[in-house]
């Protein structure tokens, strides 16, 4: 059995437990001065082949596990918390009253019912959402989801920090397991209504370019830039000089609101069932500069 050097008291195995309640030092400190023999877990199960006999064997002992007394339930519902919840309720006690107070003050809690600030980077958000993002509706809070091309990870990036901008915290962005696409997603409460955007399904849905947006030139672009990102395309045929930058959907309120944009830009776009589209050359490259498209 192995022998902790600095106690010298035998062990099947010297973990972490025991050097950082006895001795307060972490397993790398140990294993740096005294070596790894004896330390740690000889197998991480997780990291064994499929195959092995022993994963499989870990694999069938998780079918009789208990499951997370949490699961399926809220503190309303669950037989072990119900009494006490509505204790607390009925009392006016609120053990968390304090906490949050203090959050609030150092910004650790937002306050997510003020509205948004006006900003470049919410008018990005607001067309870029509306093009590739949904919100969806829960019990106690809104989710935000924005699905982006892995091929473009400079949009990933730069949405990851607008997010943050606007909300003040930190979205989650992980890579769709089967799919080349990332997902950058938020949650928090009264998301559609500071973005003035409804949530589930959109297809329908009618939308108007608040007055914030279109007042302001600066605010416009960026608004455009969202879209774009989001819903655009653009592809140039040098033999031909065939120039066509468009936003295509479905959603005819949102092709309506890319041509008034358009319009109150100063371009002439061409209108389709499915699409708005810039033609001439002038104005693809004119245009594609304006709103930086692609660029990061």
């Amino acid at each position: 059995m192995p022998i902790c050097k600095l106690c010298r008291t035998s062990f099947e195995i010297i973990n972490n437990t025991h050097l950082a309640s006895a001795h307060r030092v972490s397993i790398s400190e140990y294993t740096s001065k005294f070596g790894i023999k004896g330390v740690g877990f000889p197998v991480n199960v997780v990291k064994l082949p499929k195959g092995d006999p022993r994963y499989t064997k870990w694999l069938r002992s998780l079918k009789d596990r208990n499951t997370a007394w949490s699961r399926g339930y809220t503190k309303e519902t669950h037989p072990g918390l119900a009494k006490m919840a509505a204790t607390f309720k009925e009392r006016g006690i609120d053990n968390f009253k304090k906490w949050r107070e203090e959050a609030r003050k150092n910004g650790t809690i937002p306050k997510i019912h003020e509205p948004l600030k006006q900003s470049s980077d919410l008018a990005f958000l607001i067309g870029l959402v509306l093009g590739d993002g949904n919100i969806y509706k829960f019990p106690r809070t809104e989710g935000l989801r924005i699905a982006l091309a892995s091929k473009y990870p400079g949009l990933i990036d730069y949405t990851k920090k607008v997010v943050r901008q606007v909300f003040r915290k930190s979205p989650n962005v992980r890579k769709v397991k089967g799919s080349a696409c990332y997902t950058v997603t938020l949650y928090q409460n009264s998301i559609s209504n500071r973005l003035g955007i409804p949530n589930g399904n959109r297809n329908k849905s009618k939308f108007e370019i608040p007055e914030w947006i279109t007042a302001d030139k600066k605010y416009l672009c960026n608004f455009m830039r969202g879209m774009f990102e989001a819903e655009g395309s653009l592809s140039i045929h040098l033999p031909t000089c065939t120039y066509n930058f468009q936003f295509a959907n479905r959603n005819k309120s949102l092709l309506k609101s890319v041509r008034k944009s358009l319009e109150l830009l100063g371009y002439h776009p061409e209108v389709r069932p499915v699409a708005v589209r810039l033609r001439k050359k002038a104005e693809v490259e004119s245009f594609r500069q304006l709103i930086k498209f692609r660029m990061y």
